[in-house]
């Protein structure tokens, strides 16, 4: 395939335009995928996920700068809400990493959300694998942070970190959530404003909790990613959980676990949508009536539509 030559020789455009096709979901960009997946796995994937207004995107604009004075490339995969007008992501994270554009060792891509739950793109995943087979050293993904859990960069991501600020978010929500139980390194962004420093405290004592359960002990850094301050300390945080996680043998179960989710993910959606191109027209729809009438339940309907197909 031309276009996977193109992106394993470092076209970028060619890395825009198959980007565009995963998120449409299209054959070809299947094909593609399939031919890139063997030249996957050498990149460290670094999630990036907090309430809104923490300034997560100025964080992720800053550590890029990092590692590209280190001489690293840097894949960065944004996930904006989708504008209701258009269906297209806002671009408003690409807007905020604008001075890093021009950089020939940045790529800077913004994926709209599409209503996925879990905040992260349904293509997202896909994305994150053609970064790594382009060849960059590291891929930076940015989700939505709507406040509510997102295992799904857990899944994505090899390191997780958490970004907080003085005076955001609700301390008891974090933990329903499962934010912190996610986070491999919290950052506690915006630490010259007041309250910085309860904001640490208070996560340390809710780390704390469960920190039995978990041989890496997540570190708290405090940053000021407008200025930068700070930053050197968290991509330095990332490296040694990268070096713990190889070490450790974490790295290896946590790969089988992310295979594994996501292969029982893709075999249930084509297991279903077989089923559904087999059962025949109108039966699906007269079971939804039904249920909506109490003359069946949602399991014994569920049962029925199969036994018709079997």
């Amino acid at each position: 395939m031309e276009l996977v030559e193109k992106v394993l020789a470092g076209d970028r455009l060619a890395l825009a335009r198959l980007v565009s096709r995963i998120e449409n979901n299209g054959a070809e960009a299947r094909a593609a995928l399939a031919a890139l997946y063997p030249y996957t796995g050498r990149a460290h994937r670094v999630g990036v996920t907090g309430a809104p207004g923490t300034g997560k995107s100025t964080l992720v604009n800053e550590m890029a700068k990092v590692w590209r004075r280190q001489g690293q490339t840097v894949g960065i995969v944004a996930v904006d809400p989708t504008s209701p007008f258009s269906g297209g992501a806002l671009l408003g994270d690409r807007i905020r990493m604008r001075d890093l554009a021009g950089d020939p060792g940045v790529f800077i891509r913004s994926m709209a959300t599409r209503g996925s739950l879990g905040g992260l793109a349904r293509a997202t995943g896909d994305a994150v694998k053609v970064l790594d087979a382009a060849g960059f050293d590291i891929v930076l993904i940015e989700t939505v942070g709507a406040g509510q859990s997102e295992v799904d960069i857990a899944r994505t991501a090899h390191t997780v970190l958490v970004v907080e600020a003085p005076g955001f978010g609700d301390d008891v929500q974090a933990i329903k959530a499962g934010i912190l139980e996610i986070a491999d390194i919290l950052v506690v962004n915006k630490a010259d404003q007041p309250g910085a420093e309860h904001t640490a405290r208070t996560l340390r004592a809710m780390l704390d909790l469960g920190q039995a359960r978990r041989s890496w002990h997540p570190p708290i850094l405090k940053t000021v990613a407008t200025e930068g301050q700070g930053v050197a300390a968290v991509v330095e945080a990332v490296t040694q959980h990268r070096a713990y996680l190889e070490t450790s043998g974490e790295l290896a179960r946590q790969e089988r676990e992310r295979v594994t989710a996501e292969l029982h993910h893709l075999l249930r959606e084509a297991l279903v949508a077989r089923w559904l191109r087999q059962i025949p027209d109108g039966q699906v729809d007269a079971a939804i009536e039904r249920i909506l009438a109490r003359e069946v339940d949602p399991h014994t309907a569920v049962e029925e539509l199969i036994a018709s197909v079997s």
